[in-house]
């Protein structure tokens, strides 16, 4: 292979192959460009062990023997045992017929190829795939937080902007709901209990259990959460609004000394992006506007709808 630019970490591969020669041959192809090779030797271990291994590409025998693979592979990118940018290969010893190669796509696999009939072509796809792996991960880590997984305020703006140019092109609705968590209380002083890492915590891991998989959830502040929703026009916004605040403060058991809390929400929501145009700072800004509207209204509406 030509000389290529350094990985930015050691990155692991996980070989699945009930046999021994697929390990060793991707393992006297990979370790020496750089790779951690890891191995299991059957889908069912492949399964229970692919998360703690956490690794940067997944090459499977096309052929486990205990489980069938387009399964295994299936069966991963269901449970999140791997993320979606996680490359899965399968490789096959002989060559690869259309269907098979449907079959691995539909199932979450990024390719399907056969290692005796072109070994320098699998190189160079897991060497690709893997830097996309690996440089998606360091966007991650700048994007999300290292405990919880929200989004930063820098995550949150970035994915604003790739939510508002999709919406945009395809004439889609796009919603930002905003959310502060505060005590029920009416002794403790606005913001104090919501700043609390403990009530963040809570906030975070129920927004996070409770969103869709397709939402985008952070912190604006100490207490105060956003979430964008992709495909949400203005009602939906609302029943989510509702739903979701619904949800913080009936949930139970609290955390020994966490009072019942009161959420607030704001939200700005457009039906089609393209009729309506809203740039990605407007479209955060306007949610947690909408918020300070809510938490000012003492006992009346606490969920509000952005009104310039």
């Amino acid at each position: 292979m030509p000389q290529r630019t350094p990985f930015i970490r050691i990155p692991v591969a996980l070989v699945a192959h009930a046999g021994t020669w697929l390990t060793r041959a991707l393992d006297s192809m990979l370790a020496p460009q750089g790779y951690r090779v890891l191995s299991v030797t059957s889908g069912l271990e492949l399964l229970e062990h692919a998360a703690d291994m956490r690794p940067d590409v997944v090459l499977m025998d096309a052929n486990l023997q205990d489980l069938d693979s387009i399964v295994v592979c299936r069966k991963l990118r269901q449970a999140r045992a791997v993320s979606w940018h996680t490359p899965v290969i399968m490789i096959t010893s002989t060559p690869a017929t259309k269907q098979q190669r449907l079959a691995a796509l539909e199932a979450g696999a990024w390719d399907y190829l056969s290692l005796g009939v072109n070994a320098e072509e699998l190189m160079l796809k897991v060497d690709a795939f893997t830097r996309v792996k690996l440089e998606t991960d360091h966007v991650l880590e700048e994007d999300t937080e290292p405990a919880g997984g929200l989004y930063t305020r820098r995550g949150l703006e970035r994915r604003a902007r790739e939510l508002v140019s999709d919406a945009f092109r395809r004439h889609a609705p796009l919603a930002c709901v905003a959310f502060s968590v505060e005590p029920e209380s009416h002794d403790a002083p606005s913001g104090a209990a919501a700043a609390s890492p403990v009530v963040v915590a809570f906030a975070a891991r129920l927004l996070q259990a409770s969103g869709r998989a397709s939402d985008a959830i952070g912190r604006a502040a100490a207490g105060e959460f956003l979430v964008l929703a992709p495909s949400t026009a203005p009602e939906g916004a609302a029943r989510m609004a509702r739903r979701l605040s619904g949800v913080i403060e009936g949930a139970g058991p609290r955390p020994a000394g966490l009072p019942p809390l009161s959420v607030r929400a704001g939200f700005e929501a457009v039906g089609d992006l393209h009729e309506t145009p809203l740039d990605p700072a407007s479209l955060l800004e306007h949610a947690s506007a909408a918020l300070v509207q809510a938490r000012s209204a003492g006992n009346g509406s606490r969920i509000r709808r952005y009104e310039a």
